[in-house]
């Protein structure tokens, strides 16, 4: 006999298949053709936190390693600030906060046109510590953090824009 839960498993299961619903990290987009990220180019960053998420992007749009014609060129700019958030009695900062913000544009190569821009922040917190090197290390470790997040943010940003563009040229 069939439970209460695989019965609703199904029942749900075909809702979601009606619906149009399909997985955002499948290989296929809704006309069957793979969607493709290597088709962008990352352009260079400056600064070291630009440098970071530079390549964080090269990793997470082109993971293989393939080298295709690109169609379009992600432009970023990133800026950072640093604020202090607990204080002790003797008025001495225990914690602060790093904020990363990045505005980023998706162009056509060809044309030049902006397809695509969007704002992406993150807000990361480290201690601040008696000794100057731990507090260094905390301070690049919540970078590291931040970098790596809003990498993955502007990835699926990405994902969800082609996807979406792609459905609509078929």
């Amino acid at each position: 006999m069939w439970s209460f839960r695989t019965i609703s498993f199904l029942v749900v299961l075909g809702l979601l298949g009606a619906c149009g619903f399909r997985p955002l990290y499948s290989d296929r987009t809704a006309g069957g053709a793979p969607l493709e990220l290597p088709i962008i180019k990352v352009e260079p960053i400056p600064d070291r936190i630009g440098q970071q998420l530079y390549n964080h992007l090269l990793t997470v749009l082109n993971p293989r390693g393939l080298s295709r014609r690109p169609r379009y060129i992600l432009q970023t700019l990133v800026q950072e600030s640093t604020s202090s958030l607990a204080v002790s009695k003797s008025a001495i900062a225990t914690r602060a906060n790093l904020t990363v913000n990045v505005n980023y544009s998706l162009t056509t190569l060809a044309g030049g046109k902006t397809l695509f821009s969007a704002k992406s922040f993150i807000t990361v917190s480290y201690n601040i510590l008696d000794s100057e090197f731990a507090t260094l290390m905390a301070e690049k470790d919540a970078r590291a953090r931040a970098v790596r997040e809003l990498s993955e943010d502007i990835r699926i940003r990405l994902i969800v824009f082609l996807a979406h563009r792609q459905g609509q040229e078929k």
